[in-house]
C-alpha cells in the first residue's frame, strides 16, 4: 500500500495543543464554550482536545459532546450505512458557544449534517469549526474551519486517514492512495 506520512505521534501532539492554545485565545476559560465532536472520528479529536484543555486551564471542566450525524446526512439512504454511533450530550447548548470538531474536512457534507443535528439541541450564540486536517479544492459546500491543524492540497484518488493509539495501536496522520487500500 502507498502511503505518506503527514505528521507521526510528536507533531500530532504539538498540532493539538496549538489547537488549543488558539481555542483559548478566542474562548478565555471556557466557561460559555463547549466541544462537540462529530461521530464517528470527531469525538478522539475532541477528547484529547478535552485533555490538553483541562491541562492547560488547570483542572478547569471543559464541556464535551458527541454527536452522530448519520441520520442527517444528504447521502444515508444512497450509501452503506455503519451502525449509528451515540450521541452524547449531558448539558444544554443554549447560548453557549459551540466548537464543532472533526478529523478530516473534505466535501463538507459531514458538517452540514452536524450543524442540523446541532438544532435538535438548542440554540447555541455561535458556532465554530475545529477540523484537524482540511483538504482544500474539493468541497461541495461552502464551508470553511475556523481552526485548522494540518492543511493539505489532495486528489481524489487520495485520502487522508487519522490513526488514534485508542483505536490503531498508534497516533499518526497518513495520506493514502484510494485505489490501493
Amino acid at each position: 500500500m502507498q502511503k505518506r506520512p503527514l505528521a507521526d505521534a510528536t507533531r500530532l501532539d504539538i498540532t493539538m495543543q496549538r489547537l488549543c492554545y488558539q481555542l483559548i485565545e478566542n474562548h478565555g476559560d471556557f466557561s460559555k464554550t463547549a466541544l462537540i465532536g462529530l461521530q464517528p472520528r470527531g469525538v478522539f479529536v475532541a477528547r484529547r482536545l478535552k485533555a490538553h484543555l483541562e491541562r492547560i486551564l488547570e483542572g478547569r471542566k471543559i464541556r464535551l459532546g458527541e454527536l452522530d450525524v448519520t441520520f442527517y446526512r444528504d447521502d444515508f439512504r444512497r450509501r452503506e450505512i455503519l451502525a449509528p454511533s451515540a450521541t452524547n450530550m449531558d448539558f444544554v447548548i443554549e447560548g453557549l458557544k459551540v466548537v464543532l470538531v472533526d478529523d478530516v474536512l473534505y466535501t463538507g457534507r459531514t458538517i452540514r449534517s452536524g450543524l442540523d443535528a446541532l438544532i435538535d439541541f438548542g440554540r447555541p450564540e455561535k458556532v465554530e469549526l475545529l477540523t484537524l486536517i482540511d483538504r482544500r479544492y474539493s468541497r461541495h459546500l461552502p464551508i470553511e474551519p475556523d481552526y485548522i491543524g494540518i492543511s493539505v492540497d489532495t486528489i481524489t484518488e487520495e485520502k487522508v486517514k487519522v490513526q488514534w493509539k485508542e483505536t490503531d495501536g498508534e497516533d499518526g496522520i497518513w495520506l493514502v492512495l484510494v485505489s490501493e487500500q
